[in-house]
C-alpha cells in the first residue's frame, strides 16, 4: 500500500504538471491568474491527504465535501491530461519530421486556442460523464450448457460489481441498484468484490436497503482489493449485515447442479491456490467461480464453466481502459476461453474516485443459464 500511495502521488504529480503546461499561454508568467491556478492545483494535490484527516477527525460533513472536490478534480485533471498528452506526442511527431520538412518546426499545437478548447471539451464532457455514471444498465447474457438437466428450470442468476459504497456513493447510487435488482427477480445474486470503499461508519442505513433483496438461491459475494483498503473485519460485517454469505476460498452447492466458488483478491495477501479450491468441490456439475479481478490462473482452465470479476471497471474513464487492458486484456464483457467455460468481467456498477463514467456506463448484469449447449448473448 505505501508503494502504491507514492507511485500514485508522484503519477499524480506528472498529470498536474503536464496540465499546467498546456494551459501556460493562458497563464501571463507572475499574474495573479497564473499564481491562482498553481496554489489551486497544489491544494488539490492534497486533498486526498486531507480527506483522509478530515475523516479520521469524525468531521464527515466536511470530508464529504473535500472528497467531492478532490474526486471531481480528478476527474477533470485526466480528461484534460489526457488532451494535453495527445497534442504533446503530436508536437513530438512534429520535431522528429522537421528536419524532412522544415516548416513543421513553425507549427505549435499548444498555444491559447488548443488550451482554451481543450478546457471547453474537459468541462463539457466531465458534465456528460456525471450523467452517464448514473445511467445504469442492464446487460443480459444468455448462456445454455449441457450440465444442466434437460428438465432443469433456467438460472437467472444477477451480478453487481464495484459499487465502492463509502464517502460518495450512497443512497442515491445504491437505491437505484436494487430498484432495478427488484425488477429483475433473479435466482441468485452475486457481488463480485469493491462493495465497500471507505469505513463502516459511513454506510450507516445502506445494509437495510440490501437486505430487502432475498433471492431463493441465496446472495454471496466475495472480497475486493478496497475491502481490505476499508478494513476487512468492518466491511466482512457490513456484507454479513446486509445479507451476503461472504466467500472466503469457499464453495456452497445452491441446489443439487450448481455450486458457486468464491476466493479472496490477493490483495488480502491470503495463501490463494485456486486451482486446489476448484478441485475440492461439491459433486455439482455446474461450476460458477467468483474472482474479483478478470484474470485466468494457469491451472484453473476448464476446472469452471463461468468466472465473473469485475475490478477494471473497463477503465471507467475513456481513454484509460486502453491501460487496464494491458493488465487486464479480458476486461471486456464476455469471454469463451479455450478449455472451455466462460469469463464476464463487469464494467461494474459504480465508480471509483471520480463520480465520472465516459464509454463504460454502469451495469447489473444478468445471466439467464439454461440446459443446452448454444451459446447466445443479447440485450
Amino acid at each position: 500500500m505505501p508503494w502504491f500511495l507514492l507511485v500514485f502521488l508522484i503519477i499524480y504529480i506528472l498529470m498536474h504538471l503536464l496540465v499546467l503546461r498546456g494551459i501556460r499561454p493562458l497563464l501571463p508568467p507572475g499574474s495573479t491568474r497564473s499564481r491562482l491556478v498553481v496554489g489551486w492545483m497544489v491544494v488539490m494535490l492534497f486533498t486526498p491527504l486531507i480527506t483522509r484527516l478530515l475523516e479520521h477527525g469524525g468531521f464527515e460533513s466536511s470530508t464529504r465535501l473535500a472528497a467531492w472536490l478532490g474526486y471531481i478534480w480528478m476527474g477533470l485533471l485526466f480528461l484534460a491530461f489526457s488532451a494535453f498528452a495527445v497534442l504533446g506526442f503530436g508536437e513530438i511527431i512534429l520535431l522528429a519530421t522537421a528536419r524532412f520538412k522544415p516548416a513543421f518546426a513553425q507549427v505549435d499545437l499548444c498555444n491559447r486556442h488548443s488550451a482554451r478548447l481543450v478546457l471547453l471539451i474537459t468541462v463539457v464532457i466531465a458534465v456528460y460523464g456525471l450523467f452517464e455514471a448514473r445511467d445504469l444498465r442492464v446487460e443480459t447474457i444468455r448462456l445454455s450448457s449441457h450440465k444442466l438437466p434437460v428438465d432443469a428450470a433456467t438460472i437467472r442468476i444477477a451480478q453487481v460489481s464495484d459499487l465502492h459504497l463509502g464517502l460518495i456513493n450512497r443512497e442515491a447510487v445504491l437505491q437505484p441498484v436494487i430498484a432495478r435488482l427488484q425488477s429483475l427477480r433473479p435466482d441468485l445474486l452475486v457481488v463480485t468484490g469493491d462493495m465497500v470503499d471507505a469505513r463502516v461508519n459511513h454506510l450507516d442505513g445502506l445494509s437495510e436497503l440490501w437486505r430487502s433483496i432475498n433471492p431463493p438461491l441465496g446472495k454471496f459475494a466475495v472480497n475486493g482489493n478496497h475491502e481490505m483498503y476499508a478494513g476487512l473485519e468492518q466491511s466482512s460485517a457490513f456484507l454479513e449485515q446486509s445479507g451476503f454469505t461472504l466467500l472466503r476460498q469457499q464453495a456452497v452447492a445452491v441446489n443439487e447442479y450448481l455450486t458457486v466458488v468464491g476466493m479472496d483478491d490477493p490483495a488480502l495477501q491470503a495463501p490463494l491456490n485456486a486451482a486446489q479450491l476448484l478441485a475440492n468441490l461439491p459433486a455439482t456439475p455446474y461450476i460458477l467461480f467468483l474472482k474479483h479481478r478478470p484474470a485466468i490462473d494457469p491451472d484453473t482452465p476448464g476446472r469452471f464453466d463461468l468466472q465473473l470479476s469485475g475490478h477494471t471497471h473497463r477503465g471507467q474513464i475513456f481513454p484509460f481502459n486502453l491501460l487496464t487492458r494491458l493488465a487486464y486484456p479480458l476486461q471486456d464483457g464476455l469471454t469463451a476461453l479455450s478449455a472451455g467455460g466462460y469469463l464476464y468481467a463487469s464494467r461494474g456498477t459504480g465508480t471509483w474516485g471520480p463520480p465520472l463514467r465516459l464509454l463504460s456506463p454502469p451495469e447489473i448484469t444478468l445471466f439467464e443459464i439454461s440446459s443446452g449447449a448454444i451459446l447466445q448473448e443479447g440485450d
